[in-house]
């Protein structure tokens, strides 16, 4: 790193945390440039960012290279490991977090040069963990059982997406609804919940992405949070993306890991998400998880059929079997991995994952297409929503523990430097 920029962290750290700034104030500083300058290279790399302007301005002035941030990332690892951390198993954890995310940049440089690493171990390196293997016989036990459900002639996928058409939001409708569903979201985490003071989101409905939602989180416990109308949308997705998004999900974990680890422990490396980090594995995961955490039991499905499906102007005399069909689909979200590991690993091409997409997953045709091009721009990201899940819920209820205890471990998990192993 040049002279001219360590004195410009120095700068900006003692500005920030006074004259008597501990060397981990400047570590986390340089992991922020190195990072920062990353995303000059690649759009999509950070994801959030709200500590000091000065030091995205030092990377954009000073544009290193990826072969200079690679070079700069292995120095400041090797300082990283060369630290004594004794005794103190949070001061260990904060340097185990860095490496991590050190690593995963280290392996988003590889692919940014076109060196793609396979499927797991591209997830290995990015997010700390590798989803399971799952054969089609897998996939084909569960479409029998929604087979027996809707019996009819036509392809099953049809017959699922025909059956399904009943239950889209009208447009007109949809702000009122996921308003409704995400105000209910909100209501139920704050009663074990405790978020900042202030703390808010905003809403928009936009078109041509990747992706269903989106939290982008805008720092001081703000989110604007984007909701993709390409597709329909259906009436067990307001609350989905209402829990995903905002409550539990990504709006909060993100304003308490800036209230407790940025804040008041004075983390400063978390004033950054790295999208290609093991962070996404526990953010995805849990945000996952907060839709049944939210809503125990029959509570969702009841919340539903008495006040989402009357705003959506819906009937809802098929609204049990809606939500058995639905169950079942859930249980073909790994179906997602292999056609996104066999498609980026070469094995099959984008028309074959397509095709795989529609008939283990149950994705429409048109659908399909959208969710190879996620595959294209997030690639191994996949893993985060139902591999994380998985590890997530294994975590928070594990031992049979009470509704109690599932939130005060949720929350500790949100505010924690916890990595994707901690969570075995």
């Amino acid at each position: 790193m040049t002279k001219k920029l360590v004195t410009l962290l120095c700068a900006l750290v003692l500005a920030a945390c006074g004259p008597a700034a501990p060397d981990m104030d400047e570590l986390a500083s340089e992991y922020l440039y190195l990072e920062l300058s990353m995303g000059l290279h690649d759009s999509g790399h950070v994801d959030a960012y709200f500590w000091t302007p000065e030091l995205q301005t030092a990377a954009e002035e000073t544009a290193l290279s990826l072969e200079q941030i690679l070079a700069e990332s292995a120095d400041l690892a090797a300082r990283l490991k060369a630290i004594d951390t004794g005794d103190d198993e949070l001061f260990a954890m904060r340097i185990a977090g860095l490496l991590a995310r050190l690593h995963a940049l280290d392996t988003r440089i590889a692919i940014n040069k076109g060196d793609f690493p396979t499927f797991d171990d591209e997830s290995m390196a990015l997010f700390g963990s590798k989803a399971p293997d799952h054969d089609a016989a897998h996939f084909e036990a569960i479409l029998q059982k929604i087979d027996a459900l809707l019996p009819g002639e036509e392809p099953l996928s049809r017959r699922v997406e025909a059956f399904n058409s009943q239950f889209v939001i009208p447009l007109d409708k949809l702000p009122a609804v996921f308003e409704a569903a995400m105000a209910e979201c909100r209501k139920r985490t704050l009663e074990y919940i405790d978020l900042p003071e202030g703390e808010s989101f905003t809403i928009e409905y936009v078109n041509d992405k990747p992706w269903s939602g989106y939290n982008w989180y805008q720092g001081n416990a703000v989110s604007l949070i984007q909701v993709n109308t390409d597709f329909p949308i259906y009436i067990s997705r307001a609350v989905d993306l209402g829990c995903h998004e905002g409550y539990p999900g990504h709006h909060t974990f993100n304003a308490l890991l800036e209230e407790n680890l940025v804040n008041e422990a004075g983390w400063l490396e978390f004033s950054l998400y790295p999208l290609f980090s093991p962070q996404s594995l526990i953010a995805e995961g849990s945000a996952n998880y907060g839709i049944k955490l939210a809503f125990p039991g029959g509570q969702r499905v009841e919340f539903e059929k008495t006040v989402l499906f009357p705003m959506a102007g819906l009937d809802a005399a098929n609204a049990d079997l809606y939500y058995d069909v639905a169950e079942l689909i859930s249980q073909l979200n790994f179906a997602g991995n292999e056609a996104a590991r066999d498609y980026l690993n070469g094995e099959i091409t984008r028309e074959e994952a397509a095709g795989w997409l529609q008939t283990y997953s149950m994705t429409p045709a048109d659908k399909s297409l959208q969710r190879t091009r996620f595959f294209d721009t997030y690639r191994s990201y996949v893993i985060n929503y139902n591999h994380g899940k998985a590890l997530v819920t294994d975590y928070i209820e594990r031992g049979d523990a009470n509704i109690d205890e599932r939130w005060a471990r949720f929350e500790a998990m949100l505010s924690s430097p916890m990595l994707p192993a901690d969570l075995n």
